[in-house]
């Protein structure tokens, strides 16, 4: 896990102490690499769940731009027994958490956004994006307007060298 979010743990925790029905949360990377997870997850569940809501974002962002619905905001996974709510936080970041069958979906939905509002830019993925160097968003955009895979939204991001690494 980053430092920089390895501190978010208390407001995950908070958030699933908070809200009915909210098993377990975990702040994510946009290629999948788990950043920070409430304690009601071990390491190891924690790396799996960010593994299958990078990859249901992913599929979520592709049918966007491919039937041009745009960018995505949340992904919703309804199962038997529980729904899974994927949203775009931060710089190349989301915040993934699982609920119960039971939970109420408008609360979770608000208690989720209200948290990325507030802590959004605390939960910035940059080093962890998958898409570096980052591309523009639009021709009209400009040169300094990147996106990132999990962000759905542009920000400003330096456009780095890529190195190449001898051994």
């Amino acid at each position: 896990m980053m430092q920089a979010t390895t501190d978010l743990r208390w407001l995950l925790d908070d958030l699933v102490d908070r809200v009915p029905g909210l098993d377990r949360a975990i702040v994510l990377s946009a290629d999948g690499l788990l950043l920070s997870r409430s304690g009601t997850l071990t390491d190891d569940d924690a790396d799996r769940l960010a593994a299958v809501a990078s990859a249901f974002q992913g599929l979520a962002r592709g049918t966007g731009r491919q039937f041009g619905g745009g960018a995505v905001r949340q992904t919703v996974v309804e199962m038997d027994e529980a729904f899974l709510f994927v949203t775009a936080a931060g710089r190349g970041a989301c915040l993934a958490v699982l609920t119960t069958a039971d939970a109420d979906l408008g609360l979770v939905a608000y208690e989720v956004n209200l948290l990325v509002r507030k802590v959004g830019g605390r939960l910035s993925a940059a080093l962890w994006c998958s898409r570096w160097p980052l591309r523009p968003t639009s021709p009209s955009a400009g040169s300094g307007t990147r996106s990132c895979a999990c962000a759905g939204t542009p920000s400003r991001w330096p456009r780095w060298p890529r190195r190449s690494i001898s051994r």
